[in-house]
């Protein structure tokens, strides 16, 4: 294991339980592969009536991301700038829940473009070698208040 939560939770805003991966088993400089066991906590702070719809797998892909830039900008003795999920395209889930699965899942983001908090990655959420969600996400910088330019 390269990273743990408590490492994680140094990189991105999430702490707590909407910090939902639990380990960085891999990364490079366009790469990150994340796993967690989030998904069966029922004090997922992501559950809606008990459950946890396959959905919410957008929100463990969009921090990969963010723990990837965080990885990225610590690389080069930097911190990421602050970023927030723009948009996500292509979306696509092969099942109903999330917490219908008993292995963990393996959250994988890969950058396709851009730098800091200007990207776009694929996303894929799997468990158990199967294909649970998978999107497009584009992160862009967080506006400063008061910046109207």
């Amino acid at each position: 294991m390269l990273t743990d939560k408590a490492r994680i939770q140094e990189l991105i805003p999430h702490t707590g339980a909407m910090c939902l991966l639990d380990a960085v088993v891999a990364w490079d400089d366009d790469f990150i592969q994340c796993l967690t066991d989030t998904h069966r906590d029922p004090a997922n702070p992501l559950r809606r009536q008990g459950r946890l719809p396959v959905i919410t797998a957008f929100e463990y892909g969009a921090q990969a991301a963010a723990i990837h830039g965080g990885l990225r900008a610590r690389a080069a003795g930097e911190t990421a700038p602050a970023g927030y999920l723009a948009a996500l395209r292509d979306a696509r889930w092969f099942a109903a829940e999330l917490d219908e699965n008993a292995a963990p899942l393996e959250v994988t983001a890969r950058r396709l473009l851009g730098e800091a908090a200007h990207c776009i990655y694929t996303i894929r959420i799997r468990a158990a070698g199967q294909l649970l969600a998978e999107a497009r996400v584009t992160i862009v910088p967080r506006p400063v208040i008061g910046d109207h330019s």
